[in-house]
């Protein structure tokens, strides 16, 4: 039987965290980091390191992990979120974007070694990442944007293309016509990720407390059901769960993301299949998947799913609906026949966040003591330790190389209302599945239904 839920497949596999105390009422510090994922946690880590003497607080509304953070893909990739030219025409130009790119690129290293350095142990292997495409239509994508990443600094020694063959040397995927591998991706375990980063910054004298809803942020404070904590600064690291805040509830919307997990496969299957270089796997269509192949052999493939609720909803707590279940179960097969009989062990989902023009941002506005950082699109395992090394910088005020990227200040405006926004996102992924169907039908260029659809979304 395969299970549903319980947050995810990462999660349940470490078993229960010991549960971390409640905020036991109003208290004051210098920082207050709202949201315990990747953002908030790097974020607290670095002023730590930064300023030992900093008292810094971590409200989390259930526990470590809860979020994105703890349901992702596992991909620590240093590919950049959100839209280039948009990001360009701020004030940190063109040089701003190439820069964001570089350092989006480090911040896999910087990552790896901040969890050798910190004694993290999170299945993480440098193998790179795949995109492979398996009609006319996707190659000629995949091809159209490598070569828009050349024009962004991203060079030979970063990605290339692959032909056919070359792509079934990493990895047996029938029928595909070639790929582009880019080298700047690890394949992680997300949670084991999480929990060691909570555990390395409880070390560094920071306090973090567990299932403190915050209710309100304002300026210098953020209200809690047991009262108020006062802060030079508060950081808002809530990425998904934006929406649920009064004054900023069209800010990011949360876009669903499915999962699942396979039975261990057996060195038979794996024979077959390869993938002994651990690449993280996507394709080149429109209705994204993404896979990678875990540390205890089994494969775990992630796609879009029901993409929005209502109401900007949230799931209740990682159940994601049968439907989206048998067609991730049907793209396993589809990419890996020897994988069809695998029983799928576990299912889940989750949110990230998604700015109205798809682009991130890391801000601060020291007059009123609030920073905060997210919008990842997908993006985000590696894009979370460079936004909380910055946030850390403006939060104290030093000028740096990371304060003057592209995404710092970049700002979106809000999304439509309902019912506007939940009529705008399912249509805008039917077209791109649409689109997705005519192109395995013989199309071979870009489906002219993606490309209103990328033109609906401003990407």
């Amino acid at each position: 039987m395969t299970v549903n839920g319980q947050v995810s497949f990462w999660q349940a596999s470490l078993g229960p965290n010991p549960p971390r105390p409640a905020l036991p009422g109003p208290t004051e510090a210098d920082v207050c980091v709202v949201g315990a994922g990747y953002t908030g946690l790097w974020t607290a880590w670095a002023l730590r390191r930064a300023r030992p003497d900093l008292r810094v607080v971590v409200l989390e509304a259930d526990h470590v992990g809860f979020g994105a953070s703890g349901r992702n893909g596992g991909w620590l990739s240093g590919l950049m979120p959100g839209n280039r030219e948009l990001m360009a025409a701020g004030p940190a130009g063109r040089t701003g974007v190439v820069g964001l790119q570089q350092a989006l690129h480090r911040a896999v290293d910087d990552v790896l070694g901040a969890c050798a350095e910190e004694g993290i142990g999170a299945d993480q292997v440098k193998g790179g990442t795949l995109a492979v495409a398996s009609t006319p239509a996707q190659l000629r994508r995949l091809r159209a944007h490598l070569a828009t990443e050349r024009s962004w600094g991203v060079g030979p020694d970063d990605a290339w293309e692959l032909d056919a063959a070359e792509v079934a040397e990493r990895v047996a995927v029938p029928g595909v016509l070639g790929g582009v591998f880019n080298r700047h991706c690890a394949r992680v375990h997300p949670a084991k990720l999480v929990r060691g980063l909570a555990d390395a910054v409880e070390r560094s004298g920071v306090e973090i407390f567990e299932r403190t809803p915050v209710l309100r942020i304002g300026d210098h404070e953020a209200e809690t059901l047991t009262g108020p904590v006062r802060a030079s600064w508060v950081v808002r690291a809530t990425e998904g769960y934006t929406a649920g805040l009064p004054g900023v509830r069209r800010q990011l919307l949360p876009m669903n993301s499915s999962m699942v997990v396979t039975e261990p496969l057996g060195d038979e299957r794996w024979v077959q299949i390869g993938w002994e270089g651990c690449e993280t796997l996507g394709t080149g269509a429109h209705a994204y998947l993404y896979a990678q192949r875990t540390a205890d052999g089994r494969i775990a493939l992630g796609g879009r799913g029901v993409a929005y609720r209502f109401g900007s909803g949230t799931d209740h707590r990682g159940a994601t609906d049968e439907a989206t279940v048998r067609e991730l179960r049907a793209a396993l097969a589809g990419l890996w026949p020897a994988a069809a009989g695998v029983r799928i062990a576990h299912a889940w989902c989750g949110v990230l966040g998604v700015a109205r023009d798809w682009c991130p941002t890391v801000t601060a506005d020291p007059h009123r003591g609030l920073a905060w950082a997210g919008g990842y699109v997908g993006d985000g395992v590696a894009a979370s330790h460079l936004a909380g090394l910055t946030l850390a910088d403006l939060v104290l005020g030093e000028d740096t190389e990371r304060t003057r990227l592209a995404w710092v200040g970049h700002a979106s405006r809000a999304w439509e209302p309902e019912p506007l926004r939940w009529i705008g996102a399912r249509g805008l992924y039917a077209m791109y599945r649409a689109a997705d169907r005519a192109e395995a039908d013989g199309r071979t260029r870009t489906s002219p239904l993606a490309v209103v659809a990328d033109r609906i979304a401003g990407r």
